[in-house]
């Protein structure tokens, strides 16, 4: 049985953690006994109540919607609509003070996070661990009540998942295997990842169920070329030398990479958003290495087949690039790779945002994470210039890179507070 609207009316008490919220009574007598589930946003009914209908293990939905009966009478409890103020940029409207995340807001400035970070032991083991990765992430959003959450977690876990040998060493980054020609590429199997990508998605969708429902969940992978630098070096370098080298030698068999670890990068990020990620980013660290022609081939066309397949799949979750380093081609890395909306590093000109603002393309950035370690009028007279610069259009609050460990907590403090007193 529908209304005029379509939906299923059900009579019995809907089985999820909605709360609910009465809006109105339609008064029509439904045969009992009916119960209703919300499963991914549509509507199934079951009307025996010896056959358990199906519960809901992830909301993934904009509007709530729940049924309780009076009497005999089917009682709609809801349709409100909860705003999520971190994803109204992506549709283009300007929201004033701007939304506000900062990249690495979960991280090691934090006391609780050192905490928990002991209690995991590996870093890998806190990536993989549902419960403590959920943990952390919550932490900034309790502490500054930011309006995005970034899934904890770390680019490198795709080539882990892949079958590469990732590890990370105390005080020294990153470590891997290194994979220099095609010859290394037999170790990697995207049959492979199903256990580790699950365990990362099984954190977001504890993460769709904990986070207050105004605030956006983001999650996110590297970008191919970024991972295959650390694959081929082994680890971090300040050149990506060995990727280089590889795919001007070997164009043909560095594409291979690419192309696995773009596979990849769909599945992972589909995965993500299946479990409740409401956006997704995509991040290029390295994207500002590489010659015009290379950054076609390596940045933009890989970045363009992900954002179209997640698109198909997904076609309302907005779609951040981050190619830092490349303010250059920026407008040219939206344009190829038709992302919604683009981080901007700290040395990306404010005039360069405010133009691809104006086009309607949501712009993130583009403080100084230095700045927030130095804290004091520095900190305020740069965040008040970007949010000036930035008024009324389509605009996130964020740094130009990640929270580096020797900030102090108390300057994030008063950086979200300053960001939310501009209302220009």
């Amino acid at each position: 049985m529908t209304h005029a609207g379509g939906k299923p009316l059900i009579n019995g008490r809907l089985n999820d953690p909605i709360a609910p919220y009465v809006r109105q009574t339609l008064g029509l007598v439904l045969h009992e006994p009916e119960v209703g589930y919300l499963v991914d946003g549509a509507w199934t009914i079951n009307r025996s109540p010896q056959t358990p209908g199906v519960r809901v293990k992830k909301i993934s939905f904009k509007k709530f919607v729940s049924f309780e009966v009076k009497g005999r009478k089917a009682v709609q409890l809801t349709t409100e609509r909860i705003e999520k103020r971190f994803l109204q940029p992506f549709a283009g409207k300007a929201v004033a003070p701007p939304p506000i995340w900062l990249m690495r807001q979960a991280g090691r400035y934090l006391p609780e996070y050192r905490k928990t970070r002991a209690e995991a032991g590996s870093f890998l083991d806190l990536c993989y661990s549902p419960k403590l990765a959920a943990e952390v992430t919550l932490q900034p959003i309790r502490r500054y009540g930011f309006d995005a959450a970034i899934l904890f977690s770390d680019i490198l876990v795709v080539p882990d998942a892949l079958g590469q040998s990732v590890r990370f060493a105390e005080g020294e980054g990153p470590r891997l295997d290194p994979i220099k020609s095609v010859d290394g590429l037999s170790r990697l199997a995207l049959s492979n990842t199903n256990d580790k990508f699950s365990r990362v998605c099984e954190t977001v969708e504890r993460l769709s169920q904990a986070l207050p429902r105004e605030t956006a969940l983001i999650g996110f992978c590297g970008a191919p070329w970024t991972v295959a630098t650390y694959m081929a070096e082994g680890r971090g370098s300040s050149d990506q030398a060995a990727a280089r080298e590889w795919a001007y030698a070997d164009p043909e068999g560095f594409a291979q990479l690419i192309d696995i670890l773009t596979e990849a990068s769909i599945v992972y990020l589909s995965k993500q958003i299946d479990a409740g990620a409401n956006a997704i980013q995509i991040f290029d660290s390295w994207a500002g290495s590489l010659s015009e022609d290379e950054f076609a081939r390596w940045v933009i066309a890989p970045t363009a087949r992900i954002v179209s397949e997640i698109r198909s799949r997904h076609a309302s979750i907005p779609i951040i690039g981050f190619p830092r380093g490349a303010a250059a081609l920026l407008e040219t890395y939206i344009h190829g790779t038709s992302v919604d909306g683009v981080s901007c590093d700290t040395s990306c000109p404010l005039s360069i945002m405010q133009k691809i603002a104006q086009s309607g393309k949501a712009v993130q950035g583009n403080l100084d994470p230095l700045l927030l370690v130095s804290g004091g009028d520095a900190l305020d007279r740069r965040t008040d210039a970007i949010c000036r610069a930035m008024a009324g259009l389509p605009f996130v609050f964020n740094l130009g890179h990640g929270i580096v460990p020797q900030t102090s907590p108390d300057n994030v403090a008063r950086l979200v507070e300053r960001v939310r007193v501009n209302r220009a």
